[in-house]
């Protein structure tokens, strides 16, 4: 596997997952105690978040990846710590390590 896009999506996606934890952890923090970074944090995540998407959409459609892999990757958007994991496993696969999952 040796796509741009894919290792567009590989780039963002670690950050991503991180920012989605930490907005998380700062949404309970805003709630129990006086600190509030959410509104700093947010936007972050945020434009992370679009980033993920739209480099998940170009990827699809280079890798020409099927419905059961895309959505995964969508879905693993969306769950703590799910971007770390979409990141080592493209690394893995840009590295020879795994074989890339293709249609």
């Amino acid at each position: 596997m040796n796509s741009s896009a894919v290792h567009r999506l590989r780039l963002v996606s670690a950050p991503e997952g991180i920012s989605f934890v930490l907005l998380l952890i700062c949404t309970a923090l805003k709630y129990t105690t006086s600190f509030n970074a959410v509104p700093v944090l947010g936007p972050v995540h945020g434009t992370l978040f679009i980033l993920y998407v739209v480099f998940w959409q170009q990827a699809r459609l280079a890798q020409k990846w099927d419905a059961k892999r895309s959505r995964l990757l969508f879905v693993l958007s969306v769950v703590p710590f799910g971007g770390i994991y979409v990141e080592r496993t493209l690394a893995q696969e840009e590295r020879g390590e795994l074989e890339p999952a293709v249609a």
